[in-house]
């Protein structure tokens, strides 16, 4: 086993190439350093060996017939997205007070609202696509706020950093974990709202459909839904135009039925949303390992 004090230099080191990138253009603007992560995590995705490889397996399952430097571009255009909403997750707190640039629709949020109004919680579920954050930006607009369940990051540097952002965009923020489920428990039945991204592989879970493949699949957003009878409403931020703009679309309540169809209900819906703009989502979740 590693000892603490090299445990510690070896964090340093894999969190000093980030810190660099973000401390270097601290002086510019929210967008271009936004833009400059963006392009730092492009070119990563084009000349770093393993995480072009790892993104091309993950992709080539999906798109079987799509030519190898087809996928390759995808790689880098995913890797754009993802610098940026790395940026914007890290400043949450400034990201969060941008107002003009999230536009908000769907029958999901005046749902969300009538819950609230009638003093009863809400579970937002999303995924790892567009922006994640616009959805509580928005939330948060409409004088309410939306807790999140995180799976906290091995190296404290990393992890240090993303909770802080992760809080800045609502309270409270919760981990993964029996004692993270069990202040979730009493969040929701106190009122409060939560947002869950439900597309990571959960070895306890489900083989559900996505993307056309069976993907152990987490089913306790739907379970916690059906107890607490609580609308679970889908909810995507897609990026468009130049990248500084989100489509923050809240869909209508899955309707109650049972865990396994509502679960898949969300994936199905997030499916659609992958093919429609696959650079958006990231591929690098091993979403299938085990599957």
């Amino acid at each position: 086993m590693l000892s603490a004090s090299l445990k510690s230099v070896l964090q340093h080191a894999k969190y000093f190439p980030l810190w660099s990138a973000l401390t270097a253009v601290r002086w510019r603007s929210f967008d271009s350093r936004s833009r400059g992560l963006g392009t730092t995590f492009k070119a990563v995705m084009r000349w770093f060996p393993p995480a072009r490889n790892r993104f091309d397996r993950e992709a080539k399952r999906v798109f079987p017939d799509m030519k190898r430097s087809t996928r390759a571009r995808l790689g880098q255009d995913m890797g754009w997205h993802m610098g940026r909403t790395l940026f914007e997750i890290y400043h949450d707190a400034e990201f969060q007070t941008q107002h003009h640039k999230f536009r908000a629709s769907g029958p999901g949020l005046d749902a969300l609202k009538e819950a609230q109004k009638a003093g009863k919680g809400a579970i937002v579920v999303s995924g790892h696509f567009g922006q994640w954050e616009a959805v509580r930006a928005v939330i948060k607009m409409q004088g309410l706020e939306s807790g999140a369940v995180y799976r906290p990051h091995k190296n404290r540097h990393y992890e240090r950093r993303i909770r802080a952002g992760i809080e800045a965009g609502g309270k409270p923020i919760l981990a993964t974990g029996r004692v993270g489920t069990r202040a979730l428990v009493r969040h929701l039945r106190n009122g409060g709202i939560i947002s869950i991204l439900l597309d990571e592989k959960y070895s306890e879970g489900v083989r559900i459909a996505f993307l056309g493949h069976n993907a152990l699949t987490s089913l306790s957003a739907a379970q916690l839904a059906l107890k607490y009878n609580l609308p679970m409403i889908p909810a995507f931020g897609t990026r468009i135009g130049d990248g500084n703009t989100f489509r923050v679309e809240f869909e209508a309540p899955i309707p109650h039925t049972n865990s396994i169809e509502m679960t898949r209900a969300f994936n199905d819906s997030l499916s659609r949303r992958i093919m429609a703009d696959p650079e958006q989502w990231y591929w690098m979740l091993r979403r299938w390992d085990g599957a």
